[in-house]
Order: structure tokens, then C-alpha cells, then sequence
């Protein structure tokens, strides 16, 4: 049998699993949720959950992951060979395989956007049909799409220490360090203590049960639960590794750079818009219409466009190599294959699925499911549905196969389990609550019949 790959140490782990907690969801949906639901309570919110309900999550699947050594298919067939046990694999070993294209589509437009700025066409990216103009030309798309998938393939083919922990270890400090710069930038424009404030100091007055419906899923999505992720990278654990102590660190790393990313984005987007929190927009609206105008407006010669894309272009990469290595990783497994030849297995797929969300703005605009575009469909399907499947799939492993004891044996072989209670009281009973309600809020936002 071959070797299993591992991470050098923890601090391997760490910023690989932080990196593929920090991506395009830190850095523009955060902020927009932020901002539309309450300011500081959503982010006091947010970080209960983070520390509790995201805590828990994190360490099952890395547990899982190094009690294993498995990817998430053979990670749950371990246990047993039963329908709901194969299902609750393959879901999680599937979703990464599916976002990863649509995801890297938006990497090309994250490239595009960073080649522009660092060209000095600063005016030209900032006017108002740029941007539907570029993603309607699908070949140009295309083009900027493959090279994102490209720079991600090639680090996946390195292997996990001298590709994934390698580049985790040059990306994340540059990340972090890029984030500060434009943070600070920002919050010293004139007119953005406002947005400071708000973003900071949290008003109970602004709270409602969206808010925490939001916060809720936005924290569910920011730290790569229910993806495979980090079953994948708990298998690559050293036995000896504190599995809580590198938790903790994911959940600092995830948390600092969400506020830095609020910090961002709230005060320069209040300072360009007069305190209106609506300007914000959801989605690409913000990052690549209403920010380009808040950067030319700033009148920084490109310096605040060019650090700002290049640290999303950083953030979208640590994500995009996570999911593409746990899709890896799965095709080694479960097929028996070299690292090569799954690397280029899960390139074609990239190419093959992220081409429909790429030309589907432009030559394929005219083709759409359930009324959504590809790319939107790509995102429903997986974030809204089969996501919040496979975090019950794991809450059902921990719980009713596993045990709670097993699970906390696995982690006191090198930890301390300094939140055993908090972990047993979210696995058993407020967890599975708490993703049902992401579930069905999903659903009916997509259906049109509450508004997220």
C-alpha cells in the first residue's frame, strides 16, 4: 500500500486549512452580509458561531480525516459499508469536484481584473458596463479562466508538502500582509470612520433572525465545512499533531481576515457612498463594479486596485487548491492512481464544467436551469444543497456510528480537548438544528420566498 502523504508539522495544516477557509466568500461576502444585517451584531454573531458551531465542525472532519487516513468516500466506508454511509462519502467527496470549476471562472475574473490595474486602467475597469462587457466576451473569459485553473494545477501536482504546504507557507503571510495595507488604506480614507463604526460596535437595535440566519450560513461556508476539505487534510495529520490547538488557529486566521476584509470594504464603500450600506451590493456587484468605482475614486494611480485584487487572487487560490487536492485525493483513493494522473483527471473536469459557467454569460447565455445562469446554478446546487446534506451526514458519522467518545479519544491522543462540552453539546443536538435551518433558508431564498 502507498504511503499516505502528510504535512511537515502543524503549521503545514494550519495555513492550508486557513487558506481554504479564506477565500472569495471572506472578502466579498462577508462584508455585503455584514453591512445589510446589522453591522457590529452580525459580526459579534458571527464569532460566537465560529468558536462553538464552526469549532465542533472542524474538528469532526479533521478527526475523522486522521483517525482514517482517508479521503471523505473511504473516510465514512471505514465505518461501515451501509447506503448512508456511502452516501455520506461520496457527497462530500463530490461537492469540491463541483465548486471548484465555477469557482475558478471567478479566479479568471479576479486575473483579468488585477492584469487591468496593474496596467493602469484604472478609469476603464471603473466605468458601468465593464464589467458586463468583459463576461459576455466568453472566449476572453475563457482564456482568464484557464490560466487560474492552470496555476492551480501546477501547485496540486507538486504534492502536499512541496506544492500545497509550500505555497500555503508563502501565500498566507502575503495574504495577511496585503489585507493590513489595504485595510488600513481604507479605514484612513475621509468620511470612513462611519463605516468603521458601524462594522465594529455592535447595536442590538439592528438585530433580527436573519442576522442570525446569515451569520449562521456565512460562517457554515467560510471555514470549508462540509467540502471534504478537511477530512482530506486531517488524513494528511501526523498522529502527534494538538488537532484543537490547530483549530483554534484556524478559526483566528479565518476570523482576522473576515474583519480585515469588512475593514476593506464597509468604510471605503460608506466613504464613497455617503453612509448608504445599500451600495455595497451583493455578490460580484461589489467586488468588480461598485469597488472599482470606490478605488478611481480614491484617485491612488492603480496601487489600491492592483494589492487589492492580487490579495483576492491569493485568497481565491488557497481555496481553489483545497477543493481541487481533496477531489485529488479522492480519485488516488477510491481509483488507485498516481498523483499525475488524478491531477489531470480533475483538470478536465475543471476545464469540462468551468467552460459552461465561463461561455454561459456570453455564447451560452441563452441556456439556463431553474431559471439560474450556470455558474448560479453550480452554486445553488452545492452551497445551498448539498452542503448542509453533507454536514448532516457528518453530524450523523460522529454521532450514531462513531460515537462521541471515539471521536474524543482520536483528538486526547495529542490534544487536550479544552472544549469537549461545547464540542458534545453542538454535535448532539444544536448542530443538526442549526443546519436544517441553512438548508431550508437556502432553499426558499432561491425560491424567492424570503429574502437573504
Amino acid at each position: 500500500m502507498k504511503e499516505r502523504s502528510k504535512f511537515s508539522g502543524k503549521l503545514g495544516f494550519v495555513l492550508a486549512a486557513a487558506g481554504s477557509a479564506v477565500g472569495l466568500g471572506n472578502i466579498w461576502r462577508f462584508p455585503y452580509l455584514a453591512a445589510k444585517y446589522g453591522g457590529g451584531i452580525f459580526l459579534l454573531i458571527y464569532l460566537i458561531l465560529v468558536s462553538t458551531f464552526g469549532y465542533a465542525m472542524i474538528m469532526s472532519e479533521s478527526a475523522i480525516g486522521r483517525m482514517t487516513r482517508k479521503s471523505p468516500v473511504g473516510a465514512f466506508q471505514f465505518f461501515g459499508k451501509s447506503l448512508p454511509l456511502k452516501f455520506g462519502g461520496w457527497i462530500n467527496a463530490i461537492i469540491p469536484m463541483l465548486i471548484v470549476p465555477y469557482y475558478s471562472v471567478i479566479g479568471g475574473w479576479v486575473c483579468k481584473y488585477l492584469y487591468e490595474y496593474a496596467v493602469g486602467h484604472v478609469h476603464q475597469v471603473a466605468s458601468d458596463t465593464y464589467f458586463s462587457t468583459f463576461i459576455k466576451d466568453g472566449w476572453n473569459v475563457e482564456l482568464f479562466f484557464i490560466i487560474f485553473c492552470l496555476i492551480t494545477l501546477v501547485i496540486i501536482f507538486g504534492g502536499v508538502q512541496n506544492g500545497i504546504e509550500k505555497v500555503s507557507k508563502i501565500m498566507m503571510p502575503v495574504l495577511v500582509l496585503l489585507a493590513v495595507i489595504v485595510a488600513v488604506y481604507s479605514v484612513t480614507r475621509p468620511g470612513a470612520l462611519a463605516g468603521v463604526k458601524y462594522f465594529l460596535i455592535p447595536n442590538f437595535k439592528n438585530f433580527s433572525l436573519m442576522t442570525l440566519v446569515t451569520a449562521m450560513g456565512q460562517m457554515f461556508y467560510s471555514l470549508s465545512i462540509a467540502m471534504g476539505i478537511l477530512i482530506t487534510f486531517g488524513s494528511y495529520m501526523k498522529k502527534e499533531f494538538d488537532i484543537e490547538s490547530a483549530t483554534s488557529n484556524v478559526e483566528v486566521f479565518d476570523t482576522v481576515i473576515a474583519i480585515l476584509a469588512g475593514l476593506m470594504i464597509i468604510p471605503a464603500v460608506f466613504a464613497f457612498s455617503n453612509g448608504n450600506a445599500k451600495a455595497l451590493g451583493a455578490g460580484p456587484s461589489l467586488m468588480f463594479i461598485t469597488l472599482p468605482k470606490v478605488f478611481d475614486s480614491m484617485g491612488a494611480v492603480g496601487f489600491a486596485g492592483v494589492a487589492f485584487f492580487l490579495l483576492v487572487l491569493l485568497a481565491a487560490l488557497t481555496s481553489s487548491i483545497a477543493l481541487t487536492e481533496s477531489a485529488v485525493s479522492t480519485f488516488e483513493d477510491e481509483l488507485g492512481w498516481d498523483r499525475k494522473k488524478s491531477t489531470v483527471l480533475m483538470g478536465v473536469i475543471m476545464i469540462a464544467l468551468g467552460t459552461l459557467s465561463s461561455l454561459g454569460f456570453g455564447p451560452l447565455h441563452f441556456i439556463s436551469i431553474l431559471g439560474m445562469d450556470f455558474l448560479d446554478f453550480f452554486d445553488f446546487l452545492t452551497n445551498s444543497v448539498m452542503m448542509p446534506i453533507a454536514a448532516l451526514s457528518i453530524c450523523f458519522l460522529v454521532t450514531r456510528v462513531i460515537g462521541i467518545e471515539k471521536i474524543s479519544a482520536e483528538i486526547e491522543h495529542s490534544s487536550k480537548f479544552k472544549r469537549k462540552k461545547i464540542y458534545v453539546l453542538m454535535m448532539k443536538y444544536i448542530a443538526p438544528i442549526f443546519i436544517i435551518v441553512i438548508l431550508i433558508s437556502s432553499v426558499l431564498n432561491v425560491l424567492g420566498i424570503i429574502s437573504m
